[in-house]
């Protein structure tokens, strides 16, 4: 072996060259990207990256047991259910429909709103996919996967929101309204947040400022982070339940879980006082606590029994 063999170069070169040999060989071990989903017999998915999974790469991956949710069990939200109902509707008929964006107070019912669409229209064709705000650099890939296929598909993006120096905003932004490649038509994003506006504004953009760092045109800035949300079609808003829309919504879940209703006025007004007692207990008045606490009352009576 020469001299030039056995320099400091040689020798780092030939170990990343076993390197790479090594990682492919590894790699093939590895489980390949699941198969294509078989719609027909798939009402829902989840856009996930698995660790272990070859390339690396998101897939669409069968959700076993979709939640399911009946909407006759919301309630409090009529004129909201409405609403998603009828763009839900038109667009699972094939006609023109909006991306929607239910926004308000949490524990309200909106990502239960949007369930509640999967089990009605299912056997109509329609199909829920989960999509992390982290993958939302996917939805390219996402879309592209969906085109040519006859069902009918809703993004779903769950307590959407993002930090000032945070990704993903813009391939929604394109993929709502501007790209130059034109959405398929069987595809809808609806997202849910707490916050109407979908990314934070602070105090010092309402002021002009000459630090030499601020923006000459601090409006522009403003309005850029306004218009994700104007991009949905059709905004949807929750508002903070009433007391009887608690006790109302308490109601229907006891029925979901098969409790009667007391039969002596004595009996109804302490499960009443029993159900405030919970939403103060937890310091919300909400669907979510009238669930949380049906769920605890129905457990209860049935160690009873």
């Amino acid at each position: 072996m020469n001299a030039k063999s056995t320099t400091p170069e040689t020798r780092w070169l030939t170990f990343l060259e076993r390197a790479e040999t090594a990682l492919t060989r590894a790699e093939l071990l590895l489980p390949e990207n699941p198969e294509p989903i078989n719609w027909l017999k798939t009402p829902a998915a989840r856009w996930e990256r698995r660790h272990g999974v070859r390339n690396g790469r998101g897939a669409l991956y069968p959700v076993a047991t979709p939640h399911a949710v009946s909407l006759d069990r919301l309630v409090g939200i009529d004129e909201q259910k409405a609403r998603i109902d009828q763009n839900t509707k038109q667009f699972v008929a094939g006609y023109p429909a909006n991306n929607v964006l239910l926004t308000g107070a949490p524990g309200t019912g909106k990502s239960s709103l949007v369930k509640a669409m999967l089990s009605r229209y299912g056997k109509r064709g329609l199909r829920l996919i989960e999509v992390d705000k982290s993958d939302l650099f996917d939805l390219p890939k996402i879309l592209e996967s969906l085109q040519g296929a006859t069902q009918r598909f809703i993004l779903f993006c769950d307590d959407l929101a993002f930090d000032v120096q945070e990704g993903g905003y813009r391939e929604l932004k394109a993929v709502l309204d501007g790209s130059i490649t034109a959405p398929p038509e069987n595809v809808l994003i609806y997202a849910t947040s707490n916050r109407r506006h979908l990314m934070p504004t602070f105090f010092h953009e309402n002021f002009s400022q000459n630090d030499g760092k601020s923006e000459i045109r601090p409006d522009e800035a403003k309005e850029e982070k306004t218009a994700l949300g104007e991009r949905f079609g059709l905004w949807i808003s929750f508002y903070p339940f009433s007391e009887d829309d608690y006790l109302a919504a308490v109601a229907g879940w006891l029925a979901h879980h098969k409790i009667a209703p007391p039969k002596t006025a004595v009996a109804r007004e302490a499960l009443r006082l029993e159900a405030l007692q919970w939403a103060r207990l937890r310091g919300s008045v909400s669907g979510r606590t009238a669930w949380q606490f049906a769920r605890h009352y129905a457990g209860y009576k049935a160690l009873q029994s």
